[in-house]
């Protein structure tokens, strides 16, 4: 009796639960998500290679880990890659505000969230989603390596989904950097209890670092730029999505 009268809201919220819509409403969703992966392109075409700084939005700008993200995404920035993150506060703005220090380029992939958040005040450009796979479609899309700094679920599901596309090679090699040996410490210790259940293989161990350093970090995304032949130059603008440059 209980469950019959329950939150209207509540039963909102879960009637996805309840199996197929109408071929009219999947339809209706499948216009919105193609939408929203189109205003993506178009935001995010002509910025140029990216370095994607994961990490969670609940650090203040007193947090040591905040400088670290900050010194970080400054080095990176001054090698000519674009910052990009998911555009909200903590982590996310202190790699954004890193490479603004620094005369460099910022992006995020913001999403809409009942409680947060707003995009931060050091982006150059954002791109607003609804939903979380499109949003980090697009920040796995335009990056040539991932920067995992100290977050919560939402930073290990991206740091996780980033090595399992390269472990199976569905995207290139590219650098994942962990930063932080002291609060990935248990995570690293996990992941090891993988590999000796053979879960993961040894190979798998190559697909990120693990580091404090900022030396450590870049000189590693160097070694991707000479593998990977990527190049800093302005590309000519093909407009197919009528996307804008700067």
């Amino acid at each position: 009796m209980a469950l019959e009268n329950g939150n209207q809201n509540g039963k909102e919220e879960i009637k996805f639960l309840d199996g197929p819509r109408s071929r009219w409403q999947e339809f209706k969703f499948i216009v919105k998500v193609a939408i929203e992966f189109i205003r993506g392109f178009r935001a995010l075409h002509f910025t140029g290679p990216c370095v994607t700084v994961f990490g969670s939005a609940r650090f203040s700008e007193t947090h040591p880990y905040y400088q670290m993200t900050r010194d970080l995404s400054a080095a990176i920035a001054r090698m000519g890659f674009t910052i990009m993150t998911g555009g909200g506060p903590g982590i996310m703005e202190a790699a954004n505000r890193g490479a603004r220090d620094v005369g460099g380029r910022s992006v995020g992939c913001n999403i809409v969230l009942p409680m947060e958040q707003h995009p931060n005040p050091y982006l150059d450009k954002y791109v607003n989603f609804r939903y979380f796979f499109v949003r980090k479609t697009l920040l796995i899309k335009y990056s040539y390596a991932f920067v995992i700094m100290p977050g919560g679920f939402g930073t290990l599901d991206e740091m996780f989904e980033a090595m399992t596309l390269i472990q199976t090679r569905k995207i290139k090699d590219f650098p994942v950097i962990i930063f932080s040996k002291d609060y990935h410490f248990e995570l690293m210790q996990h992941i090891e209890k993988m590999l000796a259940n053979k879960t993961i293989s040894e190979k798998d161990l190559e697909l990120f670092l693990v580091t404090d350093s900022v030396d450590e970090a870049v000189a590693l995304i160097k070694k991707s730029i000479e593998r990977f032949g990527l190049s800093h130059e302005k590309p000519h603008p093909l407009r197919w999505l009528l996307e804008l440059t700067d």
